[in-house]
């Protein structure tokens, strides 16, 4: 496909997505006013208007993109929309502000970041941002305790997660590290009976990152983020290395990192018993879950359908609890659809990284799209009872500035990075000599 098809099915994606988002709002809509709402058009332009932006930022300083991401996103972030609208109607108008910075950061990234390798000369200082950013919320005077969880930050009236910001970050560290030690970790430095094992010098940074991930759920007292960081980086050892060991022993460090945690503090003993029996507090912490399973029932197959549901008694919908509100509305044919659009954007985004023929984008790519995989997981895992309940937000759906703008962030590098995967293939192919064909 060439760089105008390319880009010409990206712009009929995204309209369609536009679409499906206009109808959504009208279907909320209509069983309180039974007409067309008058906020539509203002609504739907807004909408088009961000979304051409985006296209034509793409078109412009990326045009070799990858065409499925940015209207799978746009879907995302437009059903999330109708959804907190159906919830609350004035943080939906919060919601139309934080998508129109993500989208600002978003042609931002592409614009500064013009080549992704850059980023891997400045892996100290990420390194230092990020475990700044990580930490800042146990700051005293700024650091900010929401729903039982420490993962905000305060300044004047604007309060912000930096921890989202601290994903990225990390990331980029960690693929620029193991594209250094990539070859180290996975030939090992000493043979106990039949198993290899790299130098503790190279181990260190896994144990750094279980250190982390540790105190992030103690001082916190976040278990989805600390599950998040951790999961992100073994995933990328593996990657990098491609031993199943290390995945193991990932494994193995959060397990017994999580159940001395267990044993020592009562927030997380509170969390486990909660998701193992939420019924005996019903009233109580294990409220919010057991709503959940009644919207999930409630939903059924295809839904009780937009504005009849009931989603607002569940606590927290818009954030923590969006997909069980989609659920209660659209039923089972509403929630595969979304899981549907994000496995074809982790899908896309894994091709991507298999597509770059250098190390840093590679890993860079495979970290980025595991941020997404990983969350989702942890989060529609929390609601369902899957895993333990958690606080991180579904990607582009759930309401929240800092995981949308950070969201955005990790979209324009995809692009980047499919970007330069896509010119690379082109200058190879100019430097093939006619009559032979390149390999």
């Amino acid at each position: 496909m060439n760089t105008f098809a390319r880009r010409n099915t990206e712009l009929r994606l995204g309209l369609l997505s536009v679409g499906i988002t206009g109808f959504g709002y009208v279907l909320v809509q209509l069983p309180e006013k039974s007409d067309i709402p008058a906020d539509l058009w203002f609504f739907v332009t807004i909408f088009v208007g961000l979304y051409v932006l985006a296209h034509m930022a793409v078109r412009q300083f990326a045009p070799n993109a990858d065409p499925s991401l940015l209207p799978l996103a746009a879907f995302l972030n437009g059903i999330g929309f109708v959804t907190i609208s159906r919830l609350d109607p004035d943080l939906a108008r919060t919601q139309v502000g934080w998508m129109a910075a993500g989208i600002a950061t978003f042609i931002a990234t592409l614009v500064v970041v013009r080549r992704v390798r850059t980023l891997e000369r400045f892996r100290y200082s990420f390194l230092l941002l990020g475990l700044l950013a990580l930490l800042l919320p146990l700051a005293p005077g700024i650091g900010k305790t929401i729903n039982g969880a420490r993962l905000w930050v305060g300044i004047g009236p604007m309060n912000f997660q930096p921890g989202e910001a601290a994903k990225v970050l990390l990331v980029i560290f960690f693929a620029a590290y193991l594209v250094d030690k990539r070859e180290l970790l996975a030939s090992g430095g000493r043979r106990i009976g039949r198993l290899v094992l790299p130098q503790a010098k190279h181990v260190f940074p896994l144990l750094l990152a279980w250190a982390v991930s540790i105190l992030v759920m103690v001082m916190q007292k976040d278990l989805g983020s600390s599950l998040l960081f951790f999961a992100v980086f073994g995933a990328m050892l593996y990657a990098a290395t491609e031993r199943s060991a290390y995945l193991l022993t990932a494994f193995v460090l959060f397990v017994g990192g999580a159940g001395i945690a267990y044993n020592l503090f009562s927030h997380v003993q509170d969390r486990v018993s909660t998701w193992l029996n939420p019924w005996e507090v019903a009233q109580g912490k294990g409220f919010q879950v057991v709503q959940s399973w009644f919207a999930f029932g409630t939903g059924g197959f295809s839904g009780q359908g937009f504005g009849r549901g009931n989603p607002q008694l569940i606590p927290n919908a818009p954030t923590d609890f969006v997909f069980s509100a989609i659920g209660e509305e659209l039923g089972l044919i509403g929630t595969v659809a979304i899981l549907a659009a994000i496995l074809m954007f982790v899908g896309s985004g894994f091709r991507i990284a298999l597509e770059a023929d250098r190390p840093f984008p590679k890993l860079f790519a495979a970290g980025l799209t595991t941020i997404i995989g990983i969350q989702t997981f942890v989060i529609i895992g929390g609601v369902t009872r899957v895993i333990p309940l958690t606080g991180v937000t579904l990607p582009f759906i759930s309401y929240g500035g800092s995981s949308l703008v950070a969201n955005f962030v990790v979209l324009g590098l995809l692009l980047r990075i499919s970007d330069d995967n896509a010119r690379g293939r082109g200058i190879a192919r100019r430097r093939v000599p006619s009559g032979v064909t390149a390999p």
